[in-house]
């Protein structure tokens, strides 16, 4: 197994950079060690109990870790409520009726605080969360930079404008990673989180129906899929809230079967089966189908790197005593 995937890491020149990276500005792997000794496992106890309550939640604490960084950076603005003198980001169209956890956030910062009072930002609590959300899945573990402050304000414009979306095509999906600092590999990485996810009817329902305008439904998408997906999301409006699993066929465990799927035309988004429509995305998606272990290890690694974009250190930002409210 070790030699396979470092076989296939020689093989692809666009794949083989493992990007784990130490440290960032003030982020350090020991930040919490003296100040919040049992963190880690106060953590991992509560998304264990979150997931052994509802297994989707794994795949919705990745979502709402990739909401919050994409978003005036890794900084918890995505968990701030409504006010009268702040306008969220939880009604946002990419958000609104979709990004959830908020709930299993909570009770988490709220032992974490029982423990360790005003010591533990939300971020790191959502990092930290997100990363164990993965490996009781079945993924990768990865050592986690820790030391992020919580920002005091949240844009809901920019949620509107820098969150990717699955009816863009991969230029623009593209550019938005560039924008946050990251590259095309980490756009097909980190699609690969959608191995345990589910998506809404009406993020693909055209494709099953109306992909040409004419009535037909996508050609490329593979026949028995087309045929399960419309089981589910029925050509009617009030199917477009209904939810599929966008790896259908290990839905609960993080894998790589996701990318064999793409190469198998069974992509359940268009934003995700355009993937292998590029030569250079095309490449990383056919290594990954091959080689488990090199996904998950450069999964691992673009976690890091995705979780450093904007954090806010040192004496900016605030220690939030409710993840859903500035101070």
């Amino acid at each position: 197994m070790a030699q396979n995937a470092y076989a296939f890491s020689i093989i692809s020149s666009l794949c083989l950079m493992f990007m784990f990276t130490f440290g960032n500005g003030q982020l350090d792997y020991k930040f919490y060690d003296n100040t919040c000794p049992n963190l880690t496992r106060i953590i991992r106890n509560g998304v264990w109990s979150a997931i052994a309550n509802e297994t989707r939640i794994a795949a919705s604490l990745l979502r709402l870790h990739f909401h919050d960084c994409f978003v005036l950076g890794c900084e918890g603005s995505i968990l701030l409520d409504d006010t009268s003198n702040l306008r969220g980001e939880k009604n946002a169209l990419p958000n609104r009726n979709s990004v959830r956890g908020f709930e299993v956030i909570d009770q988490i910062k709220a032992d974490v605080e029982k423990a360790c009072p005003s010591t533990v930002s939300c971020t790191d609590i959502l990092t930290l969360a997100t990363r164990d959300a993965v490996f009781l899945s079945g993924g990768p573990f990865w050592p986690v930079p820790l030391g992020r402050r919580d920002g005091l304000t949240a844009n809901e414009t920019a949620a509107n404008t820098d969150l990717p979306s699955p009816f863009e095509p991969l230029e623009n999906i593209t550019s938005k990673f560039v924008a946050k600092g990251l590259n095309l590999k980490d756009v097909v990485i980190l699609s690969g989180g959608h191995t345990i996810g589910f998506a809404q009817c009406f993020t693909f329902k055209q494709r099953l129906f109306n992909f040409d305008g004419a009535g037909n439904p996508d050609p490329l998408l593979e026949t028995s899929l087309l045929d399960s997906l419309r089981g589910i999301c029925p050509n009617q409006d009030n199917s477009d809230t209904n939810l599929a699993p966008l790896d259908v066929a290990t839905v609960r465990k993080f894998d790589n079967s996701y990318f064999k799927m793409l190469v198998n035309n069974s992509g359940v988004l268009q934003s995700d089966q355009v993937l292998m429509t590029d030569n250079t995305t095309a490449a990383c998606v056919l290594n990954y189908s091959k080689s488990l272990p090199l996904f998950l290890k450069d999964f691992a690694a673009s976690m890091v790197k995705m979780s450093k974009i904007g954090v806010i250190t040192g004496q900016e930002g605030q220690i939030r005593r409710s993840c859903r409210a500035v101070n």
